[in-house]
């Protein structure tokens, strides 16, 4: 039965809201497809509803087809499995926590992989019953700090979680692969350009992780990519080519000079300009070592300063830091912290106060680009004094090497003699090779071929599915309101009725009972005393990608139809609008997602979809 607009519960909004920070945010409440409950928590009115069904049954048909079998577990989870695998306290504050009646302690669940371990582990024991592959589409809680762009970034969100069950890393790897084939289907039906790019594993472990990002430039995930080799990776996984190191033969002793009033590296590259000018060229930011110290707050409440040393002309990125050192968080070293380890004289702290043979204690961490012989200006631990000459592996040494300074277009590209060229996304599914981590610590183990118990392997796989709707949204709309893909529109057709005939409004119905028999769902504006102007602004906004719009034409036998993807219209016979429509219709269906899901894998054997841990 068709749906109609005077009794369907909608109103549509002509002011963006208030706290709208991106395009789907401001079109998907306006249209009234969501409602705003608190930060980070949304309702699904009904035409809301009927897209994340369908991006849900898209989601449901591709992981059907490789054979994945579906599930449903609790939201509502206890504490001990997580304290197994360590996450109860690794999530922190990112998660929710409660006490029942009797004082036992749950959460609600951010994600499922111990609950998919556990439940194969009581039910499975031999490797015949291998490969698995498990599937849930289900609501996820997670405490966001900063809840933001409505449904993209919730505290309440729909995901689609898998995990696969192996034997071996061979089967793995198939597994792994048919996972990543049916997100390209998933997400080429869905609509929108995507990228895959390697990325971190994080939190969730594991080894090969790649990252599905819908391009967007409101995205919150920088990549980059390369135009010459077609490799592609999330910032947070980019490796910095490492340069060969320098011969220490030769090179001159370092020396401390006076520096005054040069806590910066601007400061200090024009103070040895002016003082200490070379014969090569001018002293650059790229040939100091400037020297960050930040403090780590562990999931366990524990606190650690850590210093990372990065080349002048570079910032530390704070999405890359945070990264490397999961679960732990990354705040900012402040004055009490100074007070607290005065060795450390702020602007002017070197190699000499840090590692662990330094007279902090703190724990020093370097750049990949200072390797050995490379000589720095860098803090000489006293205030306006630096060191001139320091040389890495000569004068000093680190704990080891992290990647956190930010990454540039222009950058090198770690695979070949191109270079790097920055885009934003958002992410949108993730795929993971966990290997053991979850089976050891819940010890999910099989008898092999031999009768020999082994580790089972993991891979994990998610996807955003309450996210693709806001996704979609962001790619496909223009100056009017939303522009769905037929695969996602609530409905196929709108149909308007126009003026104050009766003729008008009985025509308008006819034609929607024709094209709900026929197969075609169709929403009917009928309500009266609106005006049409009004009528075709909420049709223009709400974006169904057929319009038919029934009015004065119709004296003359005609209706006309509209395509909002290009905004087209034309006149059609009203004897012929509905096997013209419905001819549209299937026509359009029968290649859903051309008109944007152009997935862009580059060299599938590096650039691919990422699976994050939780909300994709």
């Amino acid at each position: 039965m068709a749906l109609h607009m005077s009794s369907l519960f909608l109103r549509t909004l002509r002011e963006d809201p208030a706290d709208a920070e991106v395009p789907s945010h401001r079109l998907l409440v306006r249209a009234g497809y969501v409602r705003r409950v608190s930060p980070g928590i949304y309702t699904w009115l009904p035409l809301g509803l009927r897209v994340l069904r369908n991006v849900e049954r898209i989601v449901r048909e591709e992981m059907d087809a490789i054979g994945a079998q579906e599930l449903l577990f609790p939201a509502l989870l206890p504490k001990e499995p997580f304290e197994a695998t360590g996450r109860w306290t690794e999530y922190g504050d990112n998660i929710f926590r409660l006490h029942d009646r009797k004082g036992a302690e749950y959460l609600l669940g951010p994600t499922h992989e111990e609950m998919f371990t556990l439940t194969v582990k009581d039910l499975f024991s031999s490797y015949k019953d291998l490969p698995l592959s498990i599937y849930q589409i289900q609501t996820k809680y997670r405490d966001e700090a900063r809840p933001r762009a409505g449904v993209l970034r919730g505290r309440e969100f729909v995901m689609k979680d898998s995990y696969s069950f192996d034997v071996d890393e061979a089967g793995l790897d198939k597994s792994y692969q048919a996972h990543r084939d049916a997100y390209v289907r998933i997400f080429d039906r869905l609509g929108f350009h995507y990228v895959i790019v390697e990325a971190m594993a994080g939190a969730m472990g594991g080894s090969k992780s790649e990252e599905f990002l819908a391009t967007a430039e409101v995205g919150e995930d920088t990549y980059v990519h390369c135009a010459s080799c077609g490799y592609a990776a999330n910032v947070e996984a980019v490796r910095v080519p490492t340069p060969d190191p320098v011969p220490l033969d030769g090179l001159a002793a370092a020396h401390v000079e006076d520096t005054p009033d040069t806590p910066t590296i601007e400061t200090l590259v024009a103070h040895l300009n002016e003082r200490f000018p070379r014969d090569d060229r001018p002293w650059a930011a790229g040939d100091t070592l400037k020297n960050v110290v930040v403090m780590l707050a562990h999931p366990d409440g524990t606190r650690e300063p850590l210093a990372i040393g990065v080349p002048g002309d570079r910032e530390v990125d704070e999405k890359r830091l945070g990264a490397q050192v999961e679960p732990a968080e990354v705040e900012a070293f402040t004055e009490a912290d100074f007070t607290a380890n005065a060795a450390l004289v702020k602007g002017y702290i070197g190699p000499g106060a840090l590692g662990s043979e330094g007279s902090t204690g703190i724990r020093y961490l370097l750049d990949p680009r200072v390797v050995e012989g490379t000589a720095w200006v860098t803090g000489a631990n006293e205030p306006g004094r630096h060191v001139v000459g320091l040389v890495a592996g000569r004068d000093f040494t680190a704990d080891g090497t992290i990647e956190a300074a930010e990454v540039r277009p222009g950058d090198a590209c770690p695979r070949c003699d191109g270079t790097l060229e920055a885009a934003r996304g958002i992410e949108m599914g993730h795929v993971f090779q966990l290997g053991r981590k979850y089976a050891e610590a819940l010890d999910l183990k099989v008898l092999d071929q031999n009768g020999k118990l082994v580790t089972v392997v993991m891979g994990s796989y998610g996807v955003g599915v309450s996210r693709a709707v806001a996704c979609v949204a962001e790619g496909n709309h223009d100056e009017l309101g939303l522009v769905w893909p037929r695969e996602l529109s609530p409905v196929d057709v709108h149909v308007v009725a126009t003026g104050k005939d009766e003729e008008v409004f009985v025509k308008a119905e006819e034609i929607a009972r024709e094209l709900e028999a026929h197969g075609v769902s169709a929403l009917v504006d009928d309500r009266r005393g609106v005006s049409p102007g009004v009528k075709f602004k909420d049709s223009e906004l709400i974006g169904v990608p057929t319009i038919v719009v029934v009015g004065r034409g119709l004296a003359d036998g005609q209706v006309e139809v509209k395509d909002r993807r290009t905004n087209e219209r034309r006149s059609v016979a009203v004897d012929d609008v509905v096997p013209t429509v419905v001819a549209e219709v299937r026509g359009t269906a029968s290649v859903a997602g051309v008109s944007g899901g152009t997935g862009d894998t580059g060299d599938t054997g590096a650039t691919g979809a990422t699976a994050t841990d939780g909300e994709a």
